[in-house]
């Protein structure tokens, strides 16, 4: 039995010993595996969950939905507002915080309405030490389960342990709400939600893979990765780009030549990723 084999093992048997689990579902590779094993350790028992918001985008809804189709296991959809609170949209260095508070809040309410004790998410073995990750806090004060951390399985073994279960997320970039597209210390609002999600929407259509579109108050500076600069520098990209940004509510539109990097708004270096969005972070 080789190392993952071993950990994937353990973490499927402690899945079992459980009477049931909901699984705070984004349908990024790190929830989809957890909910995938809990599916196999479980059945009916286990219940992907996805809590929808204004910090979520659509499609990541859509492909939470088709995910949990695709490994069978029932999906719960709850709804919630991030922006009812205050300390949320003031957007300090603890955002990540108040949101997956508020976040898992509703997981275990959805679990209680169901009956059931555990509440899972996707928090990997190498998330804790990558940096400012504050929502990580709330899941110790909240005593969600973290198979995927307790058995001390990475994201390099997460993505082989999704390929095992052929789901089509195995290679999904990370995802994270919307809000991490806001400098720290600028108001998070709908307004700037909606044009940062439709202006990824266009980068989406046009074929690239790994990008965010940071909203600097009015300012839109896109990150791409480095391999797609390239065709990020096309007059017919560029020329439709602005023009289609600017009808967002733009008043500029700017590339980033250092290219896709994580958490370049955060305090730090690094962020979290969604919630809902990929487990855990955001960046």
């Amino acid at each position: 039995m080789t190392t993952v084999e071993a950990k994937l093992e353990a973490a499927r048997e402690d899945l079992a010993a459980r009477d049931g689990v909901v699984i705070a579902f984004s349908g990024g590779v790190d929830s989809s595996v957890v909910a995938a094993l809990a599916h196999d350790a479980l059945g009916e028992d286990a219940i992907a969950c996805t809590a929808k918001s204004e910090t979520l985008p659509a499609a990541e809804l859509e492909d939470a939905e088709r995910v949990a189709n695709e490994i069978g296991i029932r999906h719960e959809i709850v709804s919630f507002s991030e922006l009812e609170s205050d300390a949320f949209v003031e957007n300090d260095d603890d955002r990540c915080y108040h949101c997956r508070t508020m976040r898992l809040g509703e997981m275990l309410e959805t679990a209680r309405e169901l009956g059931v004790g555990t509440v899972c998410d996707g928090t990997n073995a190498d998330d804790p030490g990558a940096g400012h990750r504050p929502g990580l806090r709330a899941v110790d004060e909240l005593a969600v389960h973290s198979p995927l951390l307790a058995h001390d399985i990475t994201k390099a073994e997460v993505r082989e342990i999704a390929t095992r279960y052929d789901l089509s997320v195995a290679d999904k970039p990370s995802m994270a709400c919307l809000s991490s597209r806001i400098p720290t210390g600028l108001e998070v609002t709908e307004d700037r939600l909606t044009r940062i999600e439709r202006a990824e929407a266009l980068l989406r259509q046009w074929g690239f893979d790994q990008f965010r579109v940071r909203d600097h108050d009015g300012l839109a500076r896109i990150e791409v990765a480095p391999d797609e600069l390239e065709r990020a520098l096309e007059r017919e990209f560029v020329e439709t780009v602005r023009a289609e940004l600017s009808t967002l509510g733009f008043d500029h539109v700017t590339l980033d030549l250092h290219g896709y990097r994580t958490g370049s708004v955060s305090p730090e270096a690094d962020e979290e990723s969604v919630p809902g969005a990929e487990s855990s972070s955001d960046d």
